[in-house]
């Protein structure tokens, strides 16, 4: 191969899927301008890059646009060697028409590896289905400071939960034949201040306990084949030159054998942002070298000036042999090496000749069952913060008129009980004086048939609340306002009225979502006060570089609710106070928020971290019970929208203390969340004593105590009081899901390798250390159930890459084990 044909296979071009079937075109980016097909051809192509993510086009025309292009491709270079197509997949396959699902915090409140890992699943036998290579998740990224704008595409602030979950995710991408990718490596989450593509400024002992172990986890454990830099520098080196990171640790260390892919024009940022290369050829040889094999997402740095810098002797061919050989290495194990490779898809056989007329609409992107993964996985996400009792709802027909006067007729709506308080709870109607302030004179009785549920707040009405940024309809779809949304997108009004079938449903904003103004807020006193429930909604609006309160360059100054909707909660607050009408607060959002007053004065609070396209339905269910809540917060819930940042992963200087006036304990702690029944934890039996080699062994009940069926989340944690260097109070080393009906009892025994009490000591080297150990199973990182005490005898015990990952849960259930 020539120099120029080794360098076409090193970079993409952007290139969106023709409407009509034709051949792509350039993407024409705002940040460049890419050179035209018909000068790139003849050499050869590495990658094109989201041809179904860059504009709206029916799937079966992508597909056959893809087709083509790769024709053309095929045809233009003597070794017919075709180009890997990728495209986003982050909340689901980024196409038109195709299911979203919840976004990747949702993944974490789940706790539910298995369901991700099927999702993943389907997500890749998509994208493959229509000719696509490669997908660009997951994010493995550990939330450090919930400000930063795209904690909603994180799966938490616990490194194991990320490791685990973005794990079984990988696993299920490749199993669909879809290269996945590991990104941001390393450390972009840490930014100074939550600020998007800020410098990080941690030590190597945070990077390499609470950063590196997911993306660790994923080389040795998921089959990974492609990791994606950060945009990041760490103490002043860029992660796109960082030699260290990128090739001495991820390769030679933890053996990873695939290719390493720039993040979006990340490797032209050396130059242009961070200063550390002089020109695009200088850019380009600092990545290559560092150990960077393809520029994404369109040729700039490693076209002509790497190419240039070739010839003048100042980057050896050796390096873009390296590269070369991985990234060939790659399509041929995908079979576009192969003699017989055909570029037509999946989805396109059988449909020859190829007319576009004929293909149009038939492929399906959003089946019935795709869309059941996506709401079962929003089933098992939704988090019930709170509950006085008044959650489930039970909301039914009054039967006759109600006289709504100070006398208080019968509830129309009541509260079934559950974790957290009583049932029963009622609504006991109007005072004349509450009457006189709604306009009805006196107070005079309002005949009502059926109670009325007021649904207050920005989000009742909007169809994208549930949508994360990388969603198509908000990534691609915001910017043609015309086209519609391709999939059933539900509102939470929509929901509650199919929910709650004999109840009127008075549906008010109140406010925008990031708007200053507060000229709504008498309207929607007003509803509430004349309702039998209030069900607030509030929340994010996912977007990119600030035209979102949440998502890619959407970072937040403090956790305070967007706009005025924290306004708008105490106003309604105020209002109800003392009338007895029950206020539940939905949040429909991509990073926890501070909720002030509603903490101890709401009746109930659930929690959704955009849910996806089935999300309306599922909150809706959780308001009624007709789904029982499961989901654990995978961040915890700050009480002050101040003090960060700060995550449950602390040491205990970085909790509350006398020398600070800064209490940074939060009003929900990582791991909570409230179920319609209640656990007994008991029996607890376990080993006391292990070498630093040995493994630890405990047993004990969990019993379902309440009168419905529910999911326990076992979570368990390690606290080592006595390290030789700091250590966080406490860490997630294991946990497992355990559905039980009504009085059913589970049997649960756990094997805890002492491996997982190892930590980066004093100097560098992984560690196991000798001493007293704390295993603290727990509902929850603040809801220490059961503890044992044990202790690890022998020496100081060095550990790599090859130490034990997991605790092994055995839960047998009716003489059933899993």
């Amino acid at each position: 191969m020539t120099t120029e044909e080794k360098l076409a296979q090193l970079y993409g071009l952007w290139a969106g899927a023709s409407a009509d079937g034709a051949e792509v075109a350039p993407h024409q980016h705002d940040m460049d301008r890419p050179p035209s097909l018909d000068e790139l051809l003849p050499h050869g192509l590495g990658q094109l890059t989201r041809p179904f993510g860059t504009v709206p086009v029916d799937p079966a025309l992508g597909a056959l646009s893809l087709m083509r292009t790769q024709e053309r491709i095929v045809a233009a270079n003597r070794f017919s060697i075709p180009a890997m197509a990728h495209d986003e997949c982050l909340a689901g396959f980024a196409a038109w028409g195709a299911t979203t699902y919840p976004v990747p915090l949702s993944w974490g409140a789940a706790f539910d590896p298995d369901l991700v890992r099927e999702m993943a699943g389907a997500i890749g036998r998509d994208m493959r289905s229509v000719g696509l290579h490669q997908g660009l998740a997951p994010v493995l990224d550990v939330v450090r400071d919930a400000r930063w704008g795209r904690v909603e595409e994180t799966i938490g602030e616990d490194p194991y939960l990320v490791g685990t979950v973005a794990t079984a995710y990988i696993q299920g991408l490749e199993s669909a034949g879809i290269v996945a990718t590991l990104k941001h490596f390393a450390g972009y989450s840490a930014s100074r201040g939550g600020r998007n593509l800020a410098p990080v400024s941690m030590g190597t002992r945070e990077r390499a306990d609470v950063i590196l172990p997911p993306f660790e986890m994923a080389v040795r454990e998921s089959g990974v084949r492609s990791v994606m830099h950060a945009y990041n520098d760490t103490d002043g080196v860029p992660c796109a030159a960082d030699e260290e990171l990128l090739t001495g640790l991820l390769r030679d260390t933890w053996g990873f054998e695939g290719t390493v892919v720039a993040d979006y024009f990340g490797i032209a940022f050396l130059k242009t942002l961070h200063g550390v290369a002089a020109d695009w050829g200088d850019a380009a040889a600092t990545a290559l070298r560092a150990g960077v094999d393809v520029e994404l997402p369109t040729v700039k740095t490693f076209g002509r000036p790497l190419r240039d810098a070739i010839a003048a002797g100042e980057v050896p061919e050796e390096l873009i042999d390296r590269a070369l050989r991985r990234v060939l290495t790659q399509k041929a194990e995908l079979g576009l090496l192969d003699p017989d490779w055909s570029p037509v898809p999946p989805a396109l056989a059988g449909h020859a000749p190829y007319d576009a007329d004929p293909l149009r609409g038939t492929v399906d992107l959003d089946s019935p069952a795709h869309r059941d993964i996506s709401r079962r996985l929003a089933e098992r996400a939704v988090v019930l913060l709170h509950n006085d009792g008044t959650l489930p709802l039970t909301v039914g027909a009054v039967g006759a008129a109600r006289d709504r006067t100070d006398a208080a007729g019968a509830a129309g709506v009541s509260g079934a009980g559950g974790a957290g308080g009583a049932g029963g709870a009622g609504v006991t109607g109007v005072t004349a004086d509450t009457g006189d302030a709604l306009g009805i004179a006196g107070g005079a009785p309002v005949p009502r048939t059926a109670p009325r549920i007021a649904l207050i707040g920005p989000q009742g009405e909007t169809p994208t609340a549930v949508l994360g940024c990388y969603s198509f309809p908000v990534h691609v779809g915001a910017q043609h306002p015309g086209t519609p949304a391709g999939i059933g997108l539900p509102t939470l009004r929509e929901a509650l009225a199919a929910e709650f079938p004999g109840s009127e449903i008075v549906s008010v904003p109140g406010a925008g979502i990031d708007t200053s103004d507060t000229s709504g807020f008498p309207e929607a006193v007003r509803a509430a006060r004349d309702a039998d429930v209030v069900v607030v909604a509030l929340g994010d609006r996912a977007g990119l570089f600030g035209r979102g309160t949440s998502g890619e360059g959407c970072d937040a100054e403090s956790l305070t609710l967007p706009g005025v909707q924290g306004q708008l909660l105490d106003a309604l607050l105020d209002a109800l106070d003392g009338t007895g009408t029950p206020l539940v607060v939905t949040l429909l959002a991509g990073r926890p928020y501070a909720l002030g007053r509603a903490v101890g004065k709401a009746s109930a609070i659930v929690q959704a971290f955009f849910p996806g396209q089935e999300g309306t339905s599922v909150v809706a269910g959780v308001l009624s019970g007709r789904i029982s809540p499961s989901g654990r917060l995978p961040v915890s819930v700050p009480r002050l929208p101040g003090g960060q940042p700060s995550t449950y992963l602390a040491a205990p200087l970085a909790r509350v203390s006398e020398v600070s006036s800064i209490d940074p304990t939060p009003a929900f702690a990582f791991g909570h969340g409230l179920t319609y029944t209640s656990f007994v934890w008991s029996d607890l039996v376990a080993t006391d004593t292990t070498g630093t080699d040995g493994s630890l062994e405990l047993s004990f009940t969990v019993r379902n105590t309440g009168g419905r069926a529910g999911t326990e989340v076992v979570q368990l944690y390690l606290h080592d009081p006595v390290a030789s260097v700091v250590q966080p109070v406490q860490r997630l080393i294991g946990y497992v899901r355990v559905p039980l009906e009504p009085d059913e009892r589970a049997s649960v025994a756990v094997t805890v390798p002492a491996d997982l009490a190892s930590f980066t000591g004093r100097d560098g080297r992984r560690i196991v250390e000798p001493g007293t150990l704390e295993l603290r199973l727990a509902a929850s990182s603040a809801d220490v159930r059961l503890t044992a005490t044990a202790t690890l005898t022998g020496p100081v015990r060095s550990v790599d890459h090859t130490r034990e990952l997991h605790a092994r849960f055995t839960v047998t259930r009716g003489g059933a084990t899993t």
